[in-house]
C-alpha cells in the first residue's frame, strides 16, 4: 500500500486557480506544437524508402535504408544538445517563449527536406544537406516534447496530472496516425514513380501550415503560473548553471533515464520500425503495412486518455511495471503473429506491442515534471529524456534493420524490446519512488528527492 498515490487535499484548491477554460487551452496548444514535433519525425520513418532512393547513390536497397535510418539516429544525436540549450533557456527565460522557438525550428528544418535537391542533381550534398536539415530538427525537438508536458503539467490540477499531460502522447500518436494516413492515401492516389519523384515531398512541406498554426496557438497564451511563481519567489536566488543542475540532479536524471529506455524504444519500434518490418521482412505491400499503421496509431491515440486516468488512480510506480511487463509478454508473440503476413495479422500486432508502448509513454510524460524541481525541471528533465532518446529511440529501427540482417531471425528486434523491458521492470520497482498526487516541488533544495 506504501506506493499508492497519496493527494495532498489541503494543496488542491490553490491549482484551481487555473480555470478549466484556459486549461484546455494550453493543453491545446501543447498538443498543437507537439504534433507538429512528431509528425515530422514520423513522416521520416515512413517515407525511408522514397528518401533513400532520393539521396543516396548505392544500387542496393537495404544499403541505402541503412543510410537513412543512420541519418534519422543522427538527429536524434542532436537532441541532447537540444535539450540543454531549450532547458535552459526554458528555466531562465520561461516555457511559452521556449515552446514557440522550437516549434519554428521544427516546421522549418522538416520544409527544407522537401526541398533537397536529388543526388542525381547536386551528388553527396544531396545527403549532406539532409543531415543539416534533420540536425535541425534534432535540435529543437530537444526542447519541444519535455517543454510542452512540463508547460501543461504546471498548470494542472495534483490529482489529475497524467490526466491532462497524456494529451501529449495523444498528439504523438495522432501525429504519427496523421503521417500514416497521408502516407497511405498518397500511396493509394499516386503511382509509384510520381510518388518517389515528387509526392513524398509534398508531405514534408505541410508542415509549414502545420507550424504556423502551432505557433499563432502558442503566442496567445500566458506564462505557467508555477514558473511565474518560482521566478517571484527566487528573487534572492543565484540561478544555476548547468553543471550545478546536472551536479545536484544526475541520480535522479538516471532513474528517469532507466525508464525512458523503454519507452524511447518501444515507441519506434512501434510507431517507425513495425512498418518498415512487414513490407521489408513479412513482404506486406507498402499501402496495407501504412494502413495497418494507422489504425494501430489511432487506437494507441485513443488508449493514451484511458492510461493517464489509470496512472493518476494506482499511481507511477504501478503503471511504469504494468508497461514494463505487457512489453515483456507481448513483443515476441506481436512479431510471430506480424509474420503471418495480412492485414489483420498486422493490426493485431502493433496493437498488442501498442499497450506497452502507450502505458510508457503516458507515465512518462509526467514523470518529466514530477522528477524535479521547477527551477530545474526544463533543464534535468530534458537532458535525460533526450540522452535516452539518442539511444534508445533513435538507433531503434537501424538496430532492428541490422538485428535481422546480420542475424538472419526476424524476431531479433522483439527480443531486444524484452531484454530492455526486464531492465525497465527493474529500475521502476526499485529505484523510483511514487510522486502521483504530490504538490510539485519548486526549488531542488526545499525537499528530499522523490
Amino acid at each position: 500500500m506504501a506506493d499508492r498515490p497519496s493527494i495532498d487535499r489541503d494543496h488542491v484548491p490553490e491549482l484551481h486557480k487555473v480555470s478549466a477554460g484556459h486549461l484546455r487551452k494550453v493543453v491545446g496548444a501543447s498538443f498543437a506544437g507537439t504534433v507538429v514535433e512528431w509528425f515530422d519525425f514520423a513522416i521520416y520513418g515512413y517515407m525511408a524508402t522514397h528518401i533513400a532512393a532520393t539521396f543516396f547513390a548505392s544500387g542496393d536497397p537495404l544499403t541505402g535504408l541503412l543510410e537513412t535510418f543512420a541519418i534519422f539516429a543522427v538527429a536524434f544525436a542532436m537532441r541532447p544538445l537540444g535539450g540543454i540549450i531549450f532547458g535552459r533557456l526554458g528555466d531562465r527565460l520561461g516555457r511559452k517563449q521556449t515552446l514557440i522557438l522550437t516549434v519554428l525550428l521544427m516546421s522549418g528544418s522538416t520544409a527544407a527536406i522537401g526541398l533537397i535537391p536529388s543526388y542525381e542533381t547536386i551528388g553527396i550534398w544531396a545527403a549532406v544537406l539532409l543531415a543539416i536539415a534533420r540536425c535541425i530538427q534534432g535540435l529543437s525537438a530537444g526542447g519541444e516534447y519535455a517543454g510542452a508536458t512540463i508547460y501543461t503539467v504546471e498548470h494542472s490540477p495534483d490529482h489529475r496530472r497524467n490526466r491532462y499531460s497524456s494529451a501529449m502522447s495523444m498528439a504523438t500518436f495522432a501525429s504519427f496516425a496523421l503521417a500514416a494516413g497521408l502516407g497511405a492515401l498518397f500511396s493509394f492516389m499516386l503511382p509509384a514513380e510520381a510518388m518517389g519523384d515528387w509526392g513524398w515531398r509534398a508531405l514534408f512541406l505541410l508542415s509549414i501550415p502545420m507550424g504556423l498554426v502551432a505557433f499563432y496557438i502558442r503566442s496567445k497564451l500566458h506564462e505557467s503560473p508555477e514558473f511565474e511563481a518560482m521566478v517571484k519567489d527566487s528573487a534572492d536566488r543565484p540561478k544555476l548553471s548547468l553543471g550545478a543542475v546536472v551536479g545536484s540532479q544526475w541520480p535522479q536524471m538516471l532513474r528517469l533515464g532507466g525508464f525512458v529506455m523503454l519507452t524511447a524504444l518501444s515507441f519506434y519500434i512501434f510507431s517507425t520500425y513495425m512498418s518498415t518490418f512487414l513490407t521489408r521482412v513479412v513482404g506486406l505491400d507498402q499501402s496495407l503495412a501504412l494502413l495497418s499503421s494507422l489504425v494501430a496509431l489511432l487506437f494507441a491515440t485513443a488508449l493514451a486518455p484511458v492510461m493517464g486516468r489509470l496512472s493518476d488512480r494506482i499511481g507511477r510506480r504501478r503503471m511504469m511495471q504494468m508497461a514494463a511487463v505487457l512489453l515483456t509478454v507481448m513483443t515476441i508473440p506481436a512479431y510471430m503473429l506480424a509474420e503471418l503476413g495480412t492485414l489483420g495479422s498486422a493490426v493485431a500486432s502493433q496493437a498488442l506491442i501498442a499497450l506497452g508502448a502507450v502505458s510508457a509513454n503516458v507515465v512518462t510524460s509526467v514523470l518529466l515534471s514530477e522528477m524535479f524541481s521547477t527551477d530545474v525541471r526544463y533543464t534535468a528533465s530534458g537532458l535525460s529524456y533526450n540522452v535516452t532518446y539518442a539511444i534508445f529511440g533513435g538507433t531503434a529501427p537501424y538496430l532492428a534493420t541490422w538485428l535481422v540482417a546480420t542475424t538472419g531471425n526476424s524476431l531479433a528486434p522483439a527480443i531486444y524490446v524484452t531484454v530492455v523491458a526486464v531492465i525497465a521492470l527493474g529500475v521502476a520497482s526499485i529505484f523510483i519512488r511514487e510522486t502521483a498526487g504530490k504538490p510539485l516541488r519548486r526549488f531542488h533544495d526545499d525537499a528530499l528527492e522523490v
